[in-house]
């Protein structure tokens, strides 16, 4: 993904260079746990909320979490975060973008959660019923994912005209129009389970998150239009 030159340009300001820096440094502390026994995800992970492992600590650090089985988890979150993170953040001012990442992210736990008590409670009793036990505690959700969507659904609002490079296109898709597909693939993928192993529905909860949050900005003149770029 590559926005076009007036945004690109720019440096990245301070939240988002932090955001970047903690989730790098977490990646590599995760694995060099690993190397000792030690695995953070079962700590910090989200876990469904009827897992020994829970606690309401995970709904915040689970976001600075990715998997380190394979780079390109936290390179495509980090590469969406640097590329849209510093616009949103110009856009909203530093404390309100860091509040408005951190709700996405939590809004995204919230509704993996509800996900995961409608499919793994019918799964539950299932196994139950065949005299067999399912670890809950196997069921982990990690990354930044559901925040860094919250990220795109805001550029998409407030810059829908702005043409963005999306590989592999070789042609200019404006920003509203790559928003509403990127939701669209994922409900789809999430309803159709082709794509399992993916937070689908985590993703669209910081997708909703985001735009209730800004539509209620907008709506009590918090932010206006001509905050904007």
């Amino acid at each position: 993904m590559q926005l076009n030159n007036r945004f690109s340009a720019r440096s990245v300001p301070p939240v988002t260079m932090h955001l970047l820096i903690i989730n790098a440094l977490m990646w590599l502390a995760s694995m060099a746990c690993l190397r000792y026994g030690v695995d953070l995800f079962r700590w910090l992970g989200l876990h469904f909320w009827q897992a020994s492992d829970f606690n309401i600590a995970q709904f915040f650090t689970y976001m600075f979490l990715h998997d380190t089985s394979s780079f390109t988890h936290i390179l495509v979150n980090m590469f969406m975060l640097w590329m849209l993170g510093g616009v949103i953040e110009r856009t909203l001012g530093a404390k309100r973008y860091l509040f408005y990442y951190i709700t996405c992210g939590l809004g995204a736990a919230l509704l993996q959660e509800l996900v995961w008590q409608f499919t793994l409670s019918s799964i539950m009793n299932d196994i139950a019923a065949a005299g067999m036990y399912l670890p809950l505690n196997d069921v982990v959700s990690v990354g930044a994912s559901g925040a860094v969507f919250g990220i795109m659904l805001a550029f998409g609002m407030f810059y829908p005209n702005v043409n963005m490079y999306v590989i592999p296109f070789p042609f200019p898709i404006k920003a509203k129009w790559l928003v509403i597909g990127y939701g669209l693939i994922e409900l789809f993928f999430g309803v159709s389970h082709i794509m399992p192993g993916v937070g689908h529905f985590a993703h669209l909860g910081g997708m909703i998150t985001g735009i209730l949050l800004i539509l209620y900005w907008k709506h009590n003149g918090t932010i206006r239009r001509n905050d904007f770029y």
